[in-house]
């Protein structure tokens, strides 16, 4: 059975004067505004914002559980204290310090809440503020992750038991993993320290199979020749084919995900 949502529609509408502890649950702004205003402890609970423009208005203590935001406008909006649990956003200009302060509390919420701002921040073409929302959305993910399966508490307790908490501790593992290699696609710098592993790797095998283990000379030199095999430009006879089809496998995918990254991280714009 369905029933009317009783949801009031607002359209081309403005505050003239700053509003304080009033509901506007539920609602539909349609091009609604307000300029310099401030917002206390107002709910605005499920109410969808669509093509609406509040410059330079103080949100405090307000409540946004479940809003949708399109084509809205905050420029220069602060928010303080605020609840955004389960809100989205789509192709609205916020300010990314809304992150710092007024994210959700549960940590799987919190990643969902960063998930549609960097979404969000992709399609205003705004790479900065997209890929802080990332790391947050990351961060969130891999406390979740973690809580889901070594938790104690209630709540993760009767949510994930038997085989989804380990499904969950391998899930967590898979992220940890991912993320020191490469920082799940995030991370220039920790993919750069993956690769130097990977060369060094490569001398210290060279050298104790292959040199005199006992001399400091034989590891400089192996670790100056590592770069060479590496990159295919030196392929040594004593390695076996297996050892060199390995070391192919490992730079074809350590390129793929450099390049990957490069796109990812700066093709937002």
């Amino acid at each position: 059975m369905l029933r009317d949502s009783d949801r009031i529609r607002l359209e081309d509408k403005w505050f003239d004067a700053d509003s304080t502890s009033e509901s506007f649950d539920n609602r539909l702004f349609v091009r609604v505004a307000a300029k310099k205003k401030r917002f206390t402890e107002v709910s605005f609970k499920y109410t969808i914002f669509d093509g609406c423009y509040f410059r330079k208005c103080e949100f405090l203590s307000c409540d946004f559980t479940g809003c949708r935001f399109i084509a809205t406008n905050f420029y220069g909006a602060t928010f303080s204290g605020c609840i955004f649990d389960y809100a989205t956003f789509e192709k609205t200009s916020i300010a990314d310090d809304i992150l710092d302060n007024n994210c959700p509390g549960s940590e799987n919420i919190k990643a969902k809440f960063a998930q549609t701002l960097r979404t969000n921040y992709q399609q205003l073409g705004e790479a900065k503020s997209a890929n802080k929302a990332m790391s947050v959305e990351l961060d969130a993910t891999k406390t979740h992750l973690y809580k889901a399966w070594s938790s104690n508490e209630r709540y993760f307790r009767a949510k994930y038991q038997g085989w989804k908490r380990i499904q969950f501790f391998f899930g967590w593992l898979s992220f940890k993993v991912l993320d020191i290699l490469w920082g799940n696609g995030e991370s220039i710098p920790k993919l750069t320290r993956s690769i130097l592993v990977f060369l060094v790797s490569i001398a210290i095998i060279d050298t104790f199979k292959f040199r005199d283990a006992g001399l400091i000379q034989s590891y400089w030199r192996a670790l100056i020749e590592a770069p060479q095999i590496f990159l295919g430009t030196r392929v040594p006879g004593n390695f076996s084919h297996s050892a060199l089809t390995g070391i192919l496998t490992a730079r074809l995918i350590m390129f793929g995900a450099l390049t990957s990254l490069i796109i990812k991280r700066y093709g937002r714009r």
